[in-house]
């Protein structure tokens, strides 16, 4: 009876995982089919399977994205923000870990209050101030990235120091290392599982943003979420072009992942067992 019992909840699990994975790719299915579609296939429906493939609309897409450039902008800004958002925020987070002082938990507790300021607060002072400062370009949105990204992730590398045992840094300065190859060499690999976690949820937010670089880069150096809007005028919206820009647009980090699906696995593997 007990057994009849579990394999019941067995079978109304794998349903509802079935049912969620379904939810969970419709949209990627709705994106792939209608991107094959003519404009008038859409209107005529776009449940349904195109009548004919009309890959004259990734051709097109791929033109008027300006693609490579497009993907040159967006690797460029999303690969410098991370790797200087992973440097200096688990320097901050290791050095606020080790400093006990009430100064120390006074900076921590100004990172984590960040979090909670939306963006829109400070959205119109900050470009009038960067736009001053002759910064509206690539590097100053690195650097608007820098700030917006290194409250929660010092968060994370704070926490992830507490599994870090103090004697490690004793026994390193014993051994006549300084501060910064006590870091680089001995405590920074240590936090590789939450470098791989932190580098995630900052490329997945950096990747898509639209707002942030809508406000700062020029036409020249619009990234990939920009160049999308190219396709929506004030009167007529391409779908078929902008759906299969999207299938194009997606690719690189598809790829991106397949690559480094191993890397990624046991990264966050290992931050979610220590």
């Amino acid at each position: 009876m007990k057994k009849n019992q579990e394999k019941r909840n067995l079978f109304s699990i794998e349903i509802l995982g079935l049912l969620l994975g379904l939810l969970w790719i419709a949209p990627f299915y709705l994106m792939v089919v209608n991107a094959f579609k003519t404009k008038r296939d859409i209107f005529g429906g776009v449940l349904g399977f195109p009548s004919e493939l009309a890959f004259d609309n990734f051709a097109q897409a791929f033109v008027d994205l300006a693609f490579l450039k497009s993907l040159f902008n967006s690797v460029l800004v999303t690969g410098c923000s991370i790797a200087i958002i992973i440097l200096f925020s688990s320097m901050a987070g290791y050095a606020l870990a080790r400093n006990k002082s009430k100064l120390s938990g006074f900076i921590f507790f100004i990172f984590v209050a960040a979090m909670l300021i939306p963006f829109q607060s400070v959205m119109i002072p900050l470009v009038s101030i960067f736009g001053q400062a002759d910064m509206l370009n690539a590097g100053g949105l690195i650097f608007m990235y820098l700030g917006f990204g290194c409250s929660l992730s010092i968060f994370l590398y704070h926490g992830a120091m507490t599994g870090v045992s103090k004697s490690m840094d004793e026994a390193a300065i014993i051994d006549g290392a300084n501060r910064f190859q006590l870091f680089w060499y001995i405590i920074f690999p240590l936090l590789k599982p939450i470098s791989v976690t932190v580098g995630i949820l900052n490329t997945i937010w950096i990747w898509n943003d639209y707002l942030l670089p809508s406000l700062v880069l020029s036409e020249a150096n619009a990234t990939i979420p920009l160049k999308m809007f190219y396709f929506f005028g004030q009167y007529t919206k391409q779908w078929h072009l902008a759906l299969a820009g999207l299938t194009i647009a997606i690719l690189p980090v598809i790829i991106g992942y397949f690559f480094a699906q191993k890397q990624i696995i046991n990264g966050v593997s290992e931050g979610a067992v220590k």
